[in-house]
């Protein structure tokens, strides 16, 4: 395995991976679930759905994306959909409170889940969520991958997308956000009704401070940064400049 192309090493991981977590059902699964090719499409329109900003890989900020990756998949750039580790993990914990209630969910699952599966991955759907995923990355890169999901993700109270939170939450572009503020929309992701910061200002700043912990352990910033970063206000005030509004 080792003299196979890197995607070709991760395509064969994730389905040994598959099929140690679901035994004779993974070939099953793989053939009677989508092939994944429509998923461009499919990510379309949603973002249509919701009217926001469908974002080109090079418009998601670099800082914003090591955000992500440090709170919801640290292992992205290296995975194949699935995060092996996390997805071991799981397995465990379910064989031992036998049910299905992890899935060890990468950034590539959690976008399946929302283009593919109407936003759940319980039961049976997380078997599928999980095929899904490998399918996806054999047809779009991880840069789009990120794209993607930071352009349809919940953000808030009937909110999706980074690029509409940035401009409710902080008056400004998607491009134009400090360190403090991408923490922030990276961290509002995991429970978006309860990190809204216009919601529940506190719980928000707890979550940013995790984010910002977690990306000094991953050495994308460092502790100096973090501590300037987690002293921001957790909203901006004031009127949303007309520019934010039309982007």
């Amino acid at each position: 395995m080792s003299r196979l192309p890197a995607p070709a090493r991760r395509l064969a991981l994730g389905l040994v991976a598959v099929a140690a977590a679901l035994g004779p059902s993974a070939a099953t699964l793989w053939v009677s679930t989508p092939s994944a090719r429509d998923v461009q499409q499919r990510v379309r329109v949603i973002t249509d759905a919701y009217g926001v900003v469908l974002l080109n890989p090079d418009e998601v900020p670099p800082v914003l994306a090591k955000a992500v990756v440090a709170t919801e998949d640290e292992r992205f750039y290296s995975h194949h959909g699935i995060d092996s580790v996390g997805l071991g993990r799981a397995v465990l914990y379910d064989a031992t409170h036998l049910c299905l209630c992890q899935g060890g969910s990468t950034v590539t699952e959690q976008l399946v889940k929302d283009v593919y599966l109407n936003g759940s991955d319980r039961g049976y759907n997380k078997l599928v969520d999980m095929i899904l995923a490998l399918k996806v990355e054999l047809v779009i890169g991880k840069q789009r991958i990120m794209a993607d999901y930071l352009s349809e993700i919940p953000t808030g109270q009937n909110r999706n997308g980074v690029s509409a939170a940035a401009c409710v939450y902080f008056h400004a572009p998607l491009g134009d956000l400090t360190l403090g503020e991408y923490a922030l929309l990276a961290g509002v992701t995991q429970a978006p009704s309860v990190y809204d910061p216009k919601v529940n200002p506190g719980l928000a700043k707890e979550r940013r401070a995790q984010v910002l912990t977690s990306m000094v352990s991953e050495r994308y910033i460092t502790r100096a940064q973090a501590a300037a970063a987690a002293a921001e206000p957790v909203v901006a005030s004031g009127p949303t400049p007309a520019s934010c509004a039309a982007a």
